[in-house]
């Protein structure tokens, strides 16, 4: 989750007088190398120190650690949703005694759209299917703790998916003569 605008004043600053046009960092002189590396190292604490300034403890817990990252090969159901945004979200799922019993979901979205799946995916494992589709997306949005407008999308995006894999559910158990599983 890189925020906009990463160089601002007062942020690090490639050293001063070097083009580092190099094919390889083993051309570099040691001081050109451990400027590089002074530089690279405050750069990351200042994407860092921009991610805490915006997003909450959640849900950058979330995306740096997603729960259920994958697919399920041999689902009951999936469906995969693009977003306004663009990002794309999947969900896998199977069913055991009536219950989401596992569940993994892909997003090739923002840090935001991986915290909204990974989140969701956690909520609704052991639910039955009907419970999960009730989630809503401020539901989602209140347990990452909020998240900025300008991503408050990835929560309807999670939430979309998540019933449109559930939809999928349903219509298969339909078509083999069962009522929802």
């Amino acid at each position: 989750m890189v925020a906009a605008n990463i160089v601002g004043a007062g942020s690090p600053r490639p050293p001063a007088g070097s083009d580092y046009h190099y094919e390889s960092v083993k051309e570099m002189t040691e001081t050109e190398n451990a400027d590089w590396e002074k530089f690279v190292a405050e750069l990351q604490l200042e994407v860092i120190r921009q991610e805490e300034a915006l997003y909450s403890a959640a849900v950058l817990r979330e995306a740096r650690e997603p729960q259920n990252l994958g697919r399920l090969p041999d689902a009951d159901a999936q469906a995969a949703v693009t977003g306004p945004c663009g990002d794309t979200m999947e969900y896998s799922l199977k069913l055991a005694n009536g219950r989401i019993a596992e569940l993994r979901f892909m997003t090739d979205g923002c840090g935001p759209s991986l915290a909204c799946g990974s989140r969701l995916g956690r909520m609704a494992l052991g639910m039955r299917p009907a419970e999960a589709a009730a989630i809503a997306p401020e539901t989602l949005l209140a347990a990452l703790d909020g998240l900025p407008e300008s991503h408050q999308h990835c929560a309807t995006l999670a939430v979309d998916t998540l019933r449109a894999a559930l939809r999928e559910l349903l219509e298969r158990s339909k078509a083999a003569g069962g009522g929802e599983r």
